[in-house]
């Protein structure tokens, strides 16, 4: 997964205006305490990333 099309699944479930604001200050204990930019930040890949988000947010399986 390349870092646009996890921005575009950010933006699309928590919004345009909030998905940025909740990746720097939401800590995901699926990404060991980080925030979202901080395991990016880290190197974690954006697939990664996303799944910890997708289960933190208890999103639909057809969204993984």
């Amino acid at each position: 997964m390349r870092l646009t099309e996890f921005w575009a699944r950010m933006d699309q479930h928590l919004g345009p205006a909030y998905a940025r604001t909740w990746a720097e200050t939401q800590v995901v204990q699926e990404l060991g305490g980080r925030t979202v930019v901080e395991a990016l930040a880290d190197g974690e890949h954006a697939k990664t990333v996303w799944r910890a988000v997708w289960a933190h947010l208890q999103l639909p399986p057809s969204e993984r």
